[in-house]
């Protein structure tokens, strides 16, 4: 009896202060993001450039982050702007059920997070922007 009381206070312990390793397995991690882009596409106006991370890299089944640079014609970053993530399976006409929020993070780039991808397969990210400019963009990507 008295070996399993202090089994439990430990199991407790460890539970309460996140595991013996001092991690939270519930708290998210901050995504990482390269200096490069992993793409650098085109809006579908044909008026602006948007550089593409994604965290990680390559994208896998999970959770993952992308970042976003949009530049204007001269490669201006723009700012201000309201910018808009959808991940879409195209093969399959169905996105997922968590919506990702996107935040201005410097001026110009954009943090969308979280972008819950599933299953494997063909992927887009499908972009709308709007503000001072008016656009949309996709991003295409594989999932192993």
């Amino acid at each position: 009896m008295f070996a399993r009381g202090i089994w439990l206070c430990v199991a407790t312990t460890m539970l309460v202060a996140g595991g013996a390793c001092g991690t939270d397995p519930m708290q998210p991690t901050e995504p990482s993001f390269g200096a490069d882009p992993d793409q650098t596409i085109t809006s579908d106006s044909g008026n602006l450039t948007i550089e593409v991370r994604y965290s990680p890299y390559p994208p896998a089944i999970g959770t993952d982050a992308s970042q976003l640079t949009v530049r204007d014609a001269s490669g201006a970053q723009l700012t201000g702007l309201t910018v808009g993530v959808v991940p879409w399976m195209p093969a399959h006409g169905h996105g997922t059920s968590v919506d990702p929020t996107v935040t201005e993070t410097a001026p110009g780039t954009f943090l969308a997070t979280p972008l819950y991808l599933f299953m494997p397969g063909s992927w887009e990210l499908r972009m709308t922007i709007s503000g001072t400019v008016d656009d949309t963009a996709k991003a295409a990507f594989e999932i192993p």
